[in-house]
């Protein structure tokens, strides 16, 4: 039997753990990293949260996997991580994956729009 993209991000949240803005923002504090997972040109379009990395969910596995050339550095297997996306699906299949990989602890805050209602600020990013 085939799945679907609900299939997946179903079995995902069983797996990760999502916290709210406020306390990704504590955790940001403490050195936690927040990861924006949506594509360039979204991230061009509409900011990021002040403080964020981005880094595709399409590159995410050569990024985290140190063995590889393009992995960096600021993906730490010991640091807490903090995923976003639009609306929180590739998030939090983000999550899964780099838990997959042996980091941890990761979470899944949501979407952006969760990160601008609850006062955080956003950033412009240069194309």
């Amino acid at each position: 039997m085939s799945k679907s993209v609900k299939d997946y991000v179903a079995a995902a949240k069983a797996v990760v753990d999502t916290i709210s803005v406020p306390a990704a923002q504590k955790m940001m504090a403490g050195g936690a990293l927040l990861l924006d997972v949506r594509g360039a040109k979204e991230v061009e379009k509409t900011g990021k949260a002040v403080g964020a990395v981005n880094i595709p969910r399409g590159m995410l596995e050569f990024r985290a996997d140190a063995s590889m050339p393009t992995y960096l550095d600021v993906l730490q297997k010991d640091r807490p991580i903090i995923t976003y996306c639009a609306s929180g699906g590739r998030a939090t299949l983000s999550a899964e994956r780099l838990i997959e990989m042996g980091y941890g602890p990761v979470y899944s805050m949501g979407s952006l729009q969760d990160w601008t209602d609850a006062g955080g600020d956003v950033e412009a990013v240069d194309a």
